[in-house]
């Protein structure tokens, strides 16, 4: 049994891991992320509370053999052990494929670190876990940031659509998407007849010469035909 100070201390740690565990959800939720405020809340304050329960909840009473006042020995990183690996399947919900592009992977990642700052917390590190929150949150947005003009991905998207007599034309499509080294978002196929085939394809590039010659190559697929382009807004 836990003293009352004691839980008082440890229940400190748990609002510690909570508010961490917040602050990084903020950042998801505001851009759109399936995980987002209380997805991130929960796993820091459960990873704080396991850890704390390994450590503090488990210690066994004094057995008739042992020394008076001594204690069974607790190996307080087993269930840390678990949450390390455990919060692997809460990150997979998290990773979805839309179209031919995966997305979530930065979400399964900053929910597996916020599960260890949920720890440091846990552990009455607060100085660590407080740094450790404070660059998944650079990661996650000035980083992002940075990482998105890279890629190109912000400028605006362009939507395709295309006409085919073979859907599996569509492959050779993506191969030049790719080789012109263009981000590929949702596509959508129906079938418009015996023979007939359309595509609507979403595309993201660094610059407009690349979007035109690669519209240039697939025009030149036989049996695929460019009926229209627009920009999103």
């Amino acid at each position: 049994m836990i003293d009352v100070p004691l839980q008082l201390d440890l229940s400190v740690r748990l609002i510690v891991a909570s508010i961490l565990g917040l602050a990084i959800g903020f950042e998801r939720e505001i851009h759109g992320h399936p995980a987002g405020l209380r997805t991130h809340m929960l796993v820091a304050v459960g990873s704080g509370l396991f850890t704390v329960l390994s450590i503090y909840g488990f210690i066994g009473e004094p057995s008739a053999g042992a020394a008076a006042g001594r204690v069974a020995a607790v190996d307080p990183t087993r269930i840390a052990a678990q949450i390390v690996s455990g919060i692997g399947f809460l990150g997979a919900g998290a990773i979805l494929k839309d179209g031919i592009v995966i997305r979530g992977l930065t979400t399964a990642a900053s929910l597996w670190a916020t599960s260890a700052v949920g720890m440091a917390a846990g552990a009455g590190e607060y100085l660590i876990a407080a740094v450790a929150a404070a660059v998944i949150l650079v990661s996650l947005w000035p980083i992002n940031a940075i990482a998105d003009r890279l890629h190109g991905s912000n400028l605006p998207e362009t939507q395709v659509r295309l006409t085919m007599k073979r859907v599996d034309s569509l492959g050779q499509v993506s191969e030049i998407l790719i080789l012109n080294k263009l981000e590929i978002g949702q596509i959508a196929t129906q079938r418009l007849g015996k023979d007939s085939y359309q595509a609507d394809v979403a595309i993201r590039g660094r610059n407009s010469a690349a979007i035109s010659a690669a519209f240039e190559q697939i025009a030149g697929i036989p049996g695929v035909d460019i009926v229209s382009t627009s920009q999103a807004d």
